[in-house]
C-alpha cells in the first residue's frame, strides 16, 4: 500500500514536471539548409532528451553487436572453468571415498578445462599414487615442484611414494627438502627427527628439537619429555668417553623428567666413578622412593665398590625401609639376603606376598628354599610355579621386552617407546624351567644377579 501510494506520488511529480515544461513560454528556431522549425521550449526540451536516448541506446546496441564474439569466448571461459572446478571437487570428493580411477578421471578433465591450475594436476599424481601408478604420479610430483606454491605439496607426495617403495634414503630427502623450505612443517619434522633417532645421532636430534615449536601446553610437555628423553639417549652412548659431558646431560635429563630411572643410573655411574658416593646415593635413594626400580636400588647397594655381600645387605636395608609396601622392596631385599645367606630375612621379606607371588617371586623362593634347607622338592614346586605365576615389570616396547632401557623402540624406531611394566607375555622362558634348582643362579633374571649394572667399574 506504501509503495502504490509512493507511486502515485512519483508519477504526479513527473507529470506536472512535463506540465510545467510545456507551458513554458518561449520557441526555439531550428534551421537546417531550407528546413526552419520552431516549436515551444518545452517540445524542444522534449525532444533533445528523446535524441540523447536513442544515441545511447543505438550506440549500447552497436557495442554489442561489436563485442558479441569476445562475449560469447567469455562465456564459454567461464563455463569451461565452472565445470572444471566442479570436476576438480568431485575428484577430491572421489579420492576421498577411495574411488581412485575414477578420481583419476576427474583430475584429467579438470586439467583439460583448468589447464593453468596446479591443483588439478596434484590431484592426478595422488589417485595415481594411490593406484600404483608410481612412475607416472612421480612424473606429475616432479613438474609440480618447480612451482612454488605446489613445491611442498609435491615433496610430501614424493615423501610418501618413496615409503611406499620403501626407500628411506630418498622418503627421508625429501623430507628434509621440504624443511628447508618450512621449517615448522609437521610430517616434514617428524620424518627427520624419527630418522635421527632410529641411526641413534641423539645430537642433531637434541638439537632439532629445542627448534621445535611447541603452542599448546600439551605440545610444550611434550617436547620437554623429548628433551629429556634425547639428554638420556646422549648421556649414556658418551657416559665411557666424555663421562663429564654425559653427566650434565644426565643431570638435564632429570631437570626435564625428575626421577627418570635411565638418566638418574647414568648420572650416579658417573658419580660414584668420581668417587662421589654421597650424591650418588642420594640420588639413587631419590629415584628408589619415587618409582621402586630395582635398578636403583641394585646400584645402591653397590655405591661402595668392594663392598661385601653383608654390607651391601646393611644398605638395602637402610633403602628399604618397609618391604611389605611394595612388590619390588620385598624381591630386592630378599635378593641382598640371598646373596649374604640370610635365608630368614629373605623369606621373610617375600612372606606377604608368597599367597600371590610373581615369577621372580617363585624363583626366589626355590633357591631360599634350596640354599636354607636344601629342599629340592619345595623349590621344584616354586619353579613349577613359576610358570603359570604373573610375570614381573620390565622394560618393554612394541611388544618386546628388555632388561636394560633403550631411547627409541628396536621395532619401529619409535622415540621414548620403552614403558617399565608388565609385559604380555607371561610364560617364562623353557631355559629357566629346565634349570637345575642346585645352581639357582642361573635361572635368575639380570636384576637379580650380584655384580653391579655399571657400565665401568668404580
Amino acid at each position: 500500500m506504501i509503495r502504490l501510494i509512493v507511486y502515485l506520488a512519483l508519477s504526479l511529480l513527473v507529470a506536472l514536471g512535463a506540465a510545467w515544461l510545456i507551458a513554458l513560454p518561449g520557441t526555439v528556431e531550428i534551421a537546417f539548409g531550407n528546413w526552419r522549425m520552431s516549436p515551444g521550449l518545452g517540445l524542444a526540451l522534449f525532444i533533445a532528451i528523446g535524441v540523447i536516448v536513442a544515441a545511447i541506446l543505438l550506440w549500447a546496441i552497436i557495442r554489442r553487436l561489436i563485442g558479441a564474439p569476445a562475449a560469447l569466448a567469455r562465456s564459454n571461459a567461464r563455463r569451461r572453468e565452472r565445470a572444471g572446478v566442479e570436476a576438480l571437487s568431485d575428484g577430491m570428493i572421489a579420492l576421498q571415498a577411495g574411488e581412485f580411477a575414477r578420481a583419476r578421471m576427474l583430475a584429467r578433465d579438470a586439467r583439460a578445462k583448468l589447464p593453468e591450475n596446479p591443483a588439478a594436476q596434484l590431484l592426478e599424481a595422488r589417485a595415481e599414487l594411490a593406484l600404483g601408478d608410481l612412475s607416472s604420479a612421480r612424473e606429475h610430483y616432479r613438474a609440480l615442484i618447480s612451482n612454488e606454491r605446489t613445491a611442498l605439496a609435491a615433496l610430501s607426495g614424493l615423501y610418501e611414494q618413496a615409503r611406499t617403495q620403501e626407500r628411506s634414503n630418498a622418503a627421508i630427502t625429501f623430507a628434509r627438502k621440504a624443511l628447508a623450505i618450512a621449517p615448522s612443517l609437521d610430517w616434514a619434522s617428524e620424518a627427520v627427527f624419527n630418522d635421527l633417532a632410529t641411526r641413534g645421532a641423539w645430537a642433531e636430534a637434541l638439537e632439532m628439537s629445542a627448534s621445535l615449536p611447541a603452542r599448546t601446553r600439551n605440545q610444550k610437555a611434550a617436547k620437554k619429555r623429548r628433551q629429556g628423553v634425547l639428554e638420556t639417549a646422549l648421556a649414556m652412548a658418551i657416559e665411557e668417553t666424555e663421562p663429564d659431558t654425559a653427566y650434565d646431560h644426565a643431570s638435564r635429563a632429570l631437570k626435564s623428567i625428575p626421577d627418570f630411572v635411565p638418566a638418574a643410573l647414568v648420572a650416579a655411574r658417573i658419580l660414584i666413578n668420581r668417587g662421589d658416593t654421597r650424591r650418588a646415593s642420594a640420588l639413587l635413594r631419590r629415584t628408589w622412593r619415587a618409582g621402586f626400580h630395582p635398578d636403583a636400588a641394585t646400584l645402591y647397594a653397590h655405591v661402595k665398590p668392594g663392598t661385601s655381600a653383608v654390607e651391601r645387605l646393611k644398605r638395602i636395608r637402610t633403602l628399604v625401609e618397609a618391604p611389605e609396601s611394595h612388590p619390588m622392596a620385598a624381591i630386592v631385599l630378599a635378593r641382598a639376603a640371598i646373596d649374604a645367606y640370610e635365608w630368614s630375612v629373605a623369606r621373610n621379606a617375600l612372606a606377604p606376598f608368597v599367597g600371590q607371588p610373581t615369577r621372580q617371586m617363585c624363583l626366589l623362593m626355590a633357591e631360599i628354599e634350596e640354599g636354607q634347607s636344601g629342599d629340592q622338592g619345595k623349590a621344584r614346586e616354586w619353579l613349577s610355579r613359576a610358570v603359570n605365576a604373573p610375570a614381573d615389570p620390565t622394560w618393554t616396547a612394541d611388544g618386546v621386552t628388555s632388561d636394560d632401557w633403550a631411547p627409541a623402540s628396536p621395532v619401529t624406531g619409535r622415540l621414548d617407546a620403552f614403558e617399565w611394566k608388565v609385559p604380555v607375555q607371561t610364560r617364562v622362558p623353557a631355559r629357566t624351567l629346565s634349570g637345575s634348582p642346585t645352581n639357582p643362579h642361573a635361572t635368575l633374571p639380570a636384576i637379580e644377579d650380584a655384580t653391579p649394572p655399571t657400565k665401568t667399574q668404580p
